[in-house]
């Protein structure tokens, strides 16, 4: 179990004002896939807009943008995300 330091320091580090978005794949189509999280880069939903509503989501939510994941986990989400874009294109 946490100690309360540990808690508060988490609950500190939380800042729901903040609004983060990291770009994974600019489609061909015209589409951007990316996280959107608040508060913590962590804790994000995967979304997709074309080019132009992206652009004006970041500039609403007044975002920080950040960089693209690398390494192993990187990989691993864009080889997530090519295998369900094959298995929807396959099941139509």
């Amino acid at each position: 179990m946490a100690d309360q330091q540990s808690v508060q320091q988490a609950a500190a580090a939380f800042d729901p004002t903040r609004k983060y978005v990291r770009v994974c794949t600019e489609r061909p189509d015209g589409f951007v896939e990316f996280e959107f999280a608040i508060g913590d880069p962590a804790l994000c939903v995967e979304l997709m807009l074309p080019t132009s509503a992206f652009h004006d989501f970041c500039t609403a939510n007044e975002v920080v943008i950040l960089p693209p994941l690398e390494g192993e986990h990187g990989d691993w989400a864009a080889r997530l995300n090519e295998a369900a874009r094959r298995d929807l294109e396959g099941a139509g």
